[in-house]
């Protein structure tokens, strides 16, 4: 087993997790079997927990597991579907130390950060490796080198290069390179970083320079002697308008060559040419514009994978999308966030939890509706849009989901009985992949073409059986439902051009060769309301 590791320094943000993602995509294109693992040196056991605000998204593994956004780079770059044990936290670690400990598998032993911690952090990223019958483990560590978090990790890795072959083990740094406003490409917080690595008994092989524009030569130069590695193994890695772009501009930069000539890798010729789907996005013609209502509005990375599937839509069909961010409690009370929504050709909302912005979301959902604009919710998005169907056309003027109001009269939305006994013991939510059965002759069966899908789940709520019915009859269609048809997953209105819902999150599955069926539909819909709209204003 071969492994890459991939370290940051001088702030975090650099764009790790593009970098790793964009080594993976180049490794598995030249044949290799490549398996990603994330550490992230945070308490946590996982990250389901964390604020949007605070850390982006949080993104669900088909296992269930609550993840970093890096995890949706990850897949969506290498095109895999990965499991929790891909991820190592500091919570996790140490969950399982202690644990060993207390059953006595130390045998009386002082545990120690070194060998105790270490030891299991090793344990965990060979077997990981091992069981994927990978031919190189790509390790990004989380932090920059420096943390007080990191450093049991930092020592892991150090013991693993002494105990593997020279040429089984690399790894990468990524480091800042800034620009002043004369224009100088400062070299110093690289040098820094590095120094702090050295301190800790690592040498990179590889160093990734992020920077504004492409380094200059004479910088790589100053890099490589301070760093004291090749010329050739500093690498450039500029702003990009678009992440698709970074495996080709690594390449170009030779990083394949260092890291080939490095390992001893035999494999060189190329099976498939990234360079396709950059191609795709550069080439978009048309213009239409999406109004993503949401709570996290002001952090894009919120929804950093709805925006991914968004992408991956317009390039398949070759269309420009203007996002145009609102945040849902706006909507509640301004009248001038309301007129956005006249302005877009499609109304898209997200997922969430919590109380706040719910009216808001409820708003744009009528309105969608009512003004025949094409609508796509998920998740929350999905059970708000049976609220305000049955609060507006099913007549239950003071509907609404429990999870926001204990004692509404009419729970369209609520927890199932078999739930509320999960939840008594603990239980959280519905995790990961899930089965979906969808009805025939449905705008669900055109969207996906088939009648049993999988995609995966991250809620808790669920729409309420003994109100099935008032809402059928209110013109809700639920098209898809669980493999036991209890739990509704799908809903649309037949009589309106395009008002489509989703319990599960589409957005995770979404490739950049392979869009969402649901993303694709929805911007396909919101084409032909721009197409109609342009045609009445001439």
């Amino acid at each position: 087993m071969k492994y890459i590791v991939v370290t940051g320094g001088v702030i975090s943000g650099l764009g790790k997790g593009i970098t790793t993602a964009s080594i993976g995509r180049i490794l598995k294109d030249r044949g290799y079997n490549v398996v990603p693992m994330k550490i992230d040196p945070y308490i946590n056991i996982d990250a389901g927990t964390m604020n949007p605000f605070q850390h982006g998204e949080v993104y669900v593994l088909a296992d269930g597991t609550e993840v970093d956004l890096d995890f949706g780079h990850y897949e969506r770059f290498m095109d895999i579907e990965l499991g929790g044990e891909h991820n190592i936290t500091t919570g996790v670690i140490f969950l399982s130390v202690i644990n060993r400990e207390r059953n006595g598998e130390y045998l009386g032993q002082t545990v120690q950060i070194i060998p105790h911690v270490t030891n299991e952090i090793k344990l965990r990223i060979r077997e990981v490796a091992a069981r994927s019958n990978a031919d190189i483990c790509i390790v990004e560590i989380g932090g920059t080198v420096g943390d007080i978090e990191s450093m049991p990790f930092l020592e892991a890795v150090r013991q693993m290069r002494r105990e593997e072959p020279r040429e089984n083990f690399l790894l990468i740094h990524v480091t800042l390179v800034p620009l002043t406003k004369l224009g100088e490409q400062k070299t110093k917080p690289t040098q820094h970083s590095v120094k702090a690595l050295r301190e800790l008994g690592l040498q990179p092989d590889i160093i990734v320079c992020r920077c504004e524009r492409a380094l200059a030569e004479d910088v790589k130069e100053k890099i490589a002697m301070f760093c004291d590695v090749d010329k050739r193994d500093v690498i450039s890695a500029p702003d990009t308008d678009e992440i698709y772009e970074v495996p080709v501009l690594l390449e170009n930069e030779g990083i394949f060559e260092s890291i080939r000539d490095k390992m001893l890798l035999n494999k060189s010729e190329k099976r498939f040419y990234w360079e396709n789907i950059v191609e795709k996005c550069r080439n978009l013609s048309g213009e239409t514009e999406v109004a993503i209502v949401g709570k996290y509005a002001g952090l894009e990375d919120s929804y950093l994978s709805i925006k991914e599937a968004i992408k991956h839509a317009m390039m398949d069909l070759r269309c420009n999308v203007d996002i145009m961010w609102i945040e849902a409690e706006d909507l509640e009370t301004d009248e001038g966030a309301m007129r956005k929504l006249e302005r877009a050709d499609g109304v898209l909302v997200p997922g969430g939890f919590g109380t706040r912005g719910t009216e808001g979301k409820i708003r744009a959902i009528e309105f969608a509706r009512v003004h025949g604009k094409p609508f796509l919710g998920i998740c929350l998005g999905f059970q708000l849009a049976v609220v305000e169907v049955a609060r507006n056309l099913a007549g239950l003027k003071n509907a609404n989901s429990t999870e926001f109001c204990d004692d509404t009269p009419h729970p369209v939305v609520d927890l199932l009985d078999e739930q509320r006994g999960i939840m008594k013991k603990g239980g959280t939510m519905r995790l990961g992949n899930g089965v979906v059965i969808i009805k025939e002759n449905t705008l669900a069966h055109r969207i996906y073409g088939k009648t049993e899908i999988v995609e995966r789940h991250r809620h808790r709520y669920e729409v309420n059986p003994s109100y099935l019915d008032m809402l059928s009859d209110a013109g809700i269609l639920f098209s898809g439902t669980d493999s036991d048809g209890n739990k509704m997953e799908i809903l649309e209105l037949p009589n309106h051009p395009f008002f489509f819902a989703t319990q599960f999150h589409p957005e995770f599955r979404s490739r950049p060769d392979r869009p969402s069926p649901p993303f694709r539909a929805f911007i396909s819909a919101c084409m032909r309301h721009a197409t109609q709209h342009n045609a009445e204003e001439v």
